[in-house]
Parts: structure tokens; sequence; C-alpha cells
């Protein structure tokens, strides 16, 4: 493919390239590049945000480069300190073995993992001499360090910041050292590590890699990065009726956001979906918008019916056809024929502990469906009737059915 295809195929949904002109001249001196994305493993589940970055890792598969994904255990210990205000809690070895479980699954929705060469930091990092690591802290000053927003704001306000942090933008300049990375991928907010990166290449005598970031794509609240610390995420792995549901809720002025960065509509096809859409209905247009994402992560298929029950629900007021069963023993269910509803939700499976019970509750997003009729519960009374078919709907888009074993 001419360099010319091939740049524009990238520049697609990108917000930022350091540099162009670098990425030209290597596509014009190598058939193959080293592509670079590095995952810390701090979480484990993959939501639409993050996904922005894998689908531009695909297409650099689709494009016939060497693709490696480097899967942070090593660096996941200290935490990517970027847009941080305070230090990030050190992970456990055990946590990070137990959300890289869940990872390749979600992954190969996205990326191609034939053609994925996976290696993990740890790998070169744990063999690094303590001559090696002074060596390579001695590349970086602390003044050029201080020069991120988020340390600097943390020394100016006199907040801790650990030394440990300091030697995480150095650390992953290092997984490029070692792989000889000629492109790395990433977010916008990764600009610091990048540009460190570059650098430090460059102190090992070898030519800097291309940064090749991706925009920050907004949660469902329409304000913030995705993430599912703040609820405000859809998750590849989640269900479609789920998926679908969360981005009915996105604001009108994300629409064609979320075309651009969670789509594989080109970019021609988007501005005139813009212009035949001016005059309808936002609704409709995101209605179409969510069955294409969903079908991406599931099926045509199941988009459609996603759609179908959809429009089931919340046009036509009726309950999903398909809801999960959970039982509870009869032993829970008192005399007069009450239950506790923290228990009935712990002891039937759907929260993982009574406490997330309690804080689901107390946030006013626990339902009770009786008969079509829907009632918020909260801890002022605990006990409610116990009736079949009891149906217990969490959020907008959770249901689920509870019977007696």
């Amino acid at each position: 493919m001419l360099v010319t295809d091939q740049i524009k195929i990238i520049l697609k949904g990108t917000q930022e390239v350091i540099n162009l002109e670098e990425l030209e001249d290597k596509l014009k001196r190598k058939e193959r590049l080293i592509v670079k994305l590095g995952i810390d493993p701090t979480a484990n589940s993959i939501h639409l945000g993050f996904a922005v970055v894998l689908r531009k890792f695909r297409l650099f598969q689709d494009l016939g480069h060497d693709t490696y994904l480097v899967l942070g255990d090593f660096t996941a210990l200290i935490g990517d300190p970027s847009g941080k205000s305070k230090t990030r809690p050190m992970l456990t070895k055990e946590e990070i073995e137990d959300n890289l479980k869940t990872y390749f699954k979600q992954l190969a929705k996205i990326i191609d993992l034939n053609k994925t060469k996976i290696v993990y930091n740890s790998t070169w990092l744990n063999k690094l001499s303590p001559y090696e690591i002074i060596s390579l802290a001695s590349k970086y000053t602390l003044a050029q360090m201080l020069e991120r927003e988020d340390f600097k704001n943390r020394y100016l306000n006199r907040e801790p910041i650990s030394l440990h942090e300091l030697m995480y933008p150095l650390f992953q300049a290092y997984d490029s050292v070692y792989l000889k990375a000629d492109v790395e991928l990433g977010g916008i907010d990764q600009k610091f590590n990048f540009l460190v990166t570059r650098y430090i290449q460059e102190k090992y005598d070898q030519e800097p890699e291309v940064a090749v970031m991706m925009p920050i794509l907004e949660g469902l609240d329409g304000v913030n990065k995705m993430s599912k610390s703040l609820n405000n995420y859809v998750g590849i792995d989640e269900n479609p009726l789920t998926m679908f549901s969360k981005i009915m809720t996105i604001p009108d002025n994300l629409i064609y956001r979320y075309y651009e960065l969670c789509t594989n509509l080109p970019t021609e096809t988007i501005e005139k979906l813009k212009e035949m859409n001016k005059d309808r209905n936002p609704r409709d247009v995101k209605l179409e918008l969510a069955k294409e994402i969903v079908s991406i992560y599931h099926s045509e298929e199941l988009a459609n019916q996603a759609f179908e029950e959809f429009i089931k629900i919340y046009s036509k007021k009726d309950l999903p056809s398909n809801i999960p069963i959970h039982y509870i023993p009869p032993n829970i269910i008192n005399e007069e024929n009450k239950v506790n509803i923290i228990d009935l939700l712990y002891i039937s499976g759907i929260v993982e502990s009574k406490s997330e019970a309690k804080r689901l509750i107390s946030q006013g997003g626990v339902y009770i469906i009786y008969n079509d009729t829907s009632k918020k519960l909260d801890l002022t009374n605990k006990y409610i009737d116990f009736v079949e078919p009891m149906i217990i709907k969490i959020g907008k888009f959770n249901y689920y059915k509870i019977e007696k074993k």
C-alpha cells in the first residue's frame, strides 16, 4: 500500500502525531514497522474509551506491521501517575494476574491475537541490575520530570510524590528501548510519557519512536473521561442490550464523536451521515449508532435483537424477554413472607457483597417490580414482601428475576 494511503488510514480519529514527517520517513524506509502498545492491567475490563486505542492497533495489524502488545505486569506495580493528583496504591502481583485473565477474551473482540506479539515487561525490567537502573535514571533530570503538569502541581501544592512514581515514565521508555519501537500508540494523556520515551531512546543511540495519540473518549455523562470508576462506561464484554441501552444515553452532541472513534465507518461516510441526519430526531440517529457499535462487539443479529428489546422496554414499557434468573433459599423468607432486601441481593448473587447492596440502595438505584408496578427501595425499611415472580431492577439497564430454589 502507498505511504500516502497508510497515512490517511492512520490519521483517522487520531488527535496528534509526534511527528508526522518522521512517520512518513519510516514508512518509506521500512516495509514493516515495530508498533508498540503498552497496557497496564490495573482493571479487569475493557471499555469503549480504551478500545479507541486498541482499534488503532488493529489498523496497524491490517496494514501488515509488527505489533507488540506490552502487558505491563512490572509497571502496573507502580501505576501510571498520568493525570493523578495523588500517589496510586501499588497493585499486588495477584491482582495483576487476576486482571490479565479477563483481558485476552476481550482483546480478541478488537485485535487479531494471531498477529499480536504479546510480551510482559517484567521479562526485561526484572532483569535490570541496580547499576542499569541508576544508569537509566541518570539520563533524565528531576527538573525535566517536574515539567509534567500533574507532578508540578503536586510539588507546588506540597503534596507527596513518591520516588517510584518518577520512575514510571523511565521504565515505560525502556520498554521501547528494549523493543526498538518505531511507533507507540496511546491516548493523548500519555503525551508526556511518549516525549520521555523519545528522549530516552536517543540517549540509547536509537531512532526515536513516533507517538500516535488518540483523543480521550468522553463517557456517558458527556463530560468526564470514560471510566469504570466513574460508572460512565460501556464495557465491550457487556451483553448487547446493556451496551445498546447505555449508548442511547450519551448526550446528542457526542453522536458523531462516537461514530468517529467507536465505529469502522470511514470519515467520508460519517460526514455524509451528518448532512443526511441534520433534520432528524437525534434519538433515531442514536438508535442507528447503538446498533452499529453493538454489531462490532457481538454480531449484526444480536445488535438487531438488542434494538427490538430496547424499543420494547423503553418505548412500549415492557420487560426484557430474557431476564436472568437468580435463586434464593426459602429459609431467608420469614414467617410473614418478607425478605431482607440486602440479604436477597447478596445471597442471590446479584451483588458481590452486602456493602455493595447497601451502596446501590442508598444511591437510589434499586427497584422492585410487582405486577408491572415499579417501586424504588431505600434503607428505611429493609424488609419487602416476597411475591413470585419478583423482578429486581438495578440502574437503568439491569433486570433480575428472583425465584426460590
